[in-house]
């Protein structure tokens, strides 16, 4: 496994990152376990969830259920990165959500009660907070990564004017601010290469794509149409909408001899911005299915007909619209 820096830090990380928000809803505790287990034999050493996963409102259980996995496996605890977020509705109350000093505290707080660790690796916000202050955000992380809470901070959503106004009042602060963003990214959804991708090079931000296969569509979808998540009528629909690309798509994998989701995730290595596309896997065999990506590598010729399969905006700002 060739790991790599997390944007401009000295953190090493692996090249996929194992996302846990199947674990409880979609996958259960048991399985979860077994997930994680093998994701450490097999060098995954980033793993990534959120207060919210779950999704039942302030119970944080995914979080719960890495925690139990911690507490089975302590050492497990010192050969992973862990990173989770906070933003999310966590109750009732005006302040149980978003980003105010306040609620990032409790939050954090609730968070490493849950993960039943000391500290959190990797805190994101969830999404933009336009109604604080990032001197308050600011404030509240700084505690934080002094207490010993909290090591890095990242986003996850944010728009690349975001970024930069996030990171330039870090530095008027001498903070080391965001070193990562989590964002929507892969080849059929690639509007953050407008303005997202040009703030996360010039500002040393890791990029973490998630939905990295287009939530299936890219993973094979025309082949397994006929059953499973491909089967609902919201992928139907995206079928339908995209046949002629994924036709091409599909052809292009097989002349390859790859699988669509390994071909899906090996175009996002080849960008020197991605740090760690986020994997989901429900099993076992989805995680270890994912590693055939790390040994692909994609030609310029066959960059040229991905580009053509699935275009981007057309490059950066202003650019990619102007003269």
């Amino acid at each position: 496994m060739e790991y790599r820096h997390l944007g401009r830090t000295g953190l090493q990380v692996s090249p996929l990152c194992l996302g846990t928000m199947n674990f409880g809803p979609e996958t259960s505790e048991e399985d979860s376990y077994r997930i994680m287990d093998r994701a450490l034999d097999l060098g995954l050493n980033f793993f990534d969830t959120a207060n919210v996963y779950g999704w039942k409102q302030g119970e944080g259980v995914t979080e719960q259920i890495i925690g139990r996995w911690l507490e089975k496996n302590p050492a497990a605890r010192g050969r992973i990165v862990l990173a989770t977020k906070v933003y999310g509705k966590m109750g009732e109350g005006p302040n149980d959500q978003k980003l105010s000093a306040y609620h990032i505290r409790r939050a954090c707080e609730d968070s490493l009660r849950r993960l039943k660790t000391d500290h959190i690796d990797l805190y994101q916000m969830h999404h933009i907070d336009r109604g604080t202050p990032w001197e308050e955000v600011w404030q509240a992380m700084e505690w934080l990564v002094a207490q010993g809470m909290v090591l890095y901070v990242g986003s996850s959503n944010f728009a690349g004017w975001n970024i930069a106004q996030a990171n330039s009042v870090a530095a008027q602060r001498n903070f080391l601010g965001l070193v990562s963003e989590q964002s929507l990214y892969n080849l059929q959804a690639r509007m953050i290469e407008l303005e997202v991708i040009p703030a996360c090079r010039a500002f040393g931000l890791g990029l973490i794509p998630w939905s990295p296969l287009g939530g299936g569509l890219l993973g094979g979808a025309l082949q397994k149409a006929a059953g499973g998540r491909r089967s609902n009528e919201r992928m139907q629909a995206q079928i339908e909408k995209h046949r002629p690309q994924l036709e091409r798509y599909e052809a292009l994998c097989r002349d390859l001899g790859e699988q669509p989701a390994d071909v899906a995730l090996a175009w996002l290595l080849s960008n020197p911005v991605v740090t760690a596309p986020i994997i989901g896997p429900r099993t076992m065999e989805q995680l270890e299915g994912n590693l055939r990506a790390l040994d692909i590598q994609l030609s310029g010729d066959i960059l040229k007909e991905l580009d053509a399969i699935w275009p981007g905006p057309g490059g950066q700002a202003p650019e990619a619209y102007a003269w």
